[in-house]
């Protein structure tokens, strides 16, 4: 059946209106993994929309587990809404966006990154604050969005990171003004660093692949205090300013780090995207091989074609592989039916050698297409 989006957005959108935690769950993760995955005419709509997911004061009472459940779902929420009202306002998805040293967030203007990061910082912080513990992942549902949300959490924070690179890249050339905000930015930027830790050792604790885990390497704390140093300097206040030398050698290995953080996200997003066409690959491969034994799934070509071996795992196969084709289709209909030459020839009444007569077998000529019509 075939929807259009805004069908596809109300349908979800009703699911979500219903009493039990299972149900709207399953309905927001339907709704991020199609933000995810899926057209991106779909997060285009949701972020056009006046109102999203109203689920603050969702709580399912009667179901087992619905207190808890409950929590996460109002958690969660609230993290698709943020996670649309950026695409609003800045009508592109961070988790998708174009990374690396002539990436989105690396080649931003000074303007452009002071509006831009804060909003990643709010959406961020709505994913963080979903605040699941190991011992509270102890259903499928949940385990799915806390899957969806450590996948976004690793691609997110890689813009973040970006961004963060270039604006410490700029700092020193800043106005007064700019530095300021961009003192604020890096300083609630190595507060989410120690929050998104938390986050991945919770990830690693409920048995996602350490190596399916970024390294965080936080720049060295130097560079905090040549930061303030030089927005002191630029508000006229007496303070010791670092050499031009110390400051850039600060600066360099701040960035070298950061950039470490950024090299192991891009590891992160390589292996999943080899994992995808490693899985895409195999259901094509599985689809190959259903329609070729669709095609010999029929009782006579098997008796007749294949060993017994092959014959008896045939028989385990979904009654819909085992249909019988039509023989009478045009496929089969290549020429009218042929009707077997039968040869009759005289009967010799002269008397054999033994005393009585001799007759000539009758002679039937058949060819094999009236041959396998007959078996």
């Amino acid at each position: 059946m075939n929807v259009s989006i805004p069908q596809l957005a109300d349908t979800l959108f009703e699911r979500t209106a219903n009493s039990s935690w299972v149900v709207v769950f399953k309905a927001l993760i339907t709704t991020h993994h199609l933000m995810m995955y899926g057209n991106e005419r779909l997060i285009q709509y949701l972020a056009s929309r006046n109102t999203l997911f109203n689920l603050n004061n969702f709580l399912d009472k009667g179901a087992l587990q619905g207190y808890d459940m409950s929590t996460f779902i109002r958690r969660y929420s609230r993290y698709l809404n943020e996670k649309a009202m950026s695409y609003r306002l800045v009508a592109v998805d961070f988790t998708k966006m174009k990374r690396g040293i002539d990436g989105v967030m690396r080649t931003m203007t000074t303007e452009k990154l002071i509006k831009t990061l804060p909003i990643i910082q709010n959406q961020l912080d709505a994913l963080l604050d979903f605040q699941a513990n190991p011992n509270e992942l102890t259903n499928g549902v949940i385990n799915s969005a806390f899957m969806l949300l450590f996948k976004d959490s690793i691609r997110l924070f890689a813009a973040y990171n970006e961004g963060v690179i270039n604006l410490l890249e700029k700092y020193f050339d800043m106005k007064k003004n700019q530095c300021k905000d961009a003192l604020d930015i890096y300083k609630k930027f190595l507060y989410r660093m120690t929050k998104l830790s938390e986050f991945l050792k919770v990830a690693e604790q409920v048995g996602i692949d350490q190596g399916d885990i970024p390294d965080l390497s936080q720049a060295p704390s130097s560079l905090l205090e040549a930061l303030e140093q030089h927005l002191a300097s630029l508000e006229g206040k007496k303070t010791k300013e670092l050499s031009a030398d110390t400051r850039a050698s600060t600066l360099n290995s701040a960035v070298s780090s950061l950039s470490s953080t950024g090299m192991s996200f891009s590891r992160m997003d390589e292996k999943e995207r080899q994992q995808a066409l490693e899985e895409e690959q195999a259901r094509l491969q599985a689809l190959k091989v259903q329609v070729l034994l669709a095609l010999f799934s029929h009782n006579t070509f098997v008796n007749i074609l294949l060993p017994v071996s092959y014959q008896n795992n045939c028989a385990n196969f979904p009654p819909c592989l085992h249909s019988v084709p039509n023989l009478n289709s045009d496929l089969f209909d290549l020429q009218p039916a042929f009707i077997p030459a039968v040869h009759t020839p005289n009967m010799s009444n002269a008397n054999s050698a033994w005393g009585g007569t001799s007759s000539t077998p009758t002679t039937i000529i058949t060819t094999n297409a009236s041959v396998a019509r007959n078996i």
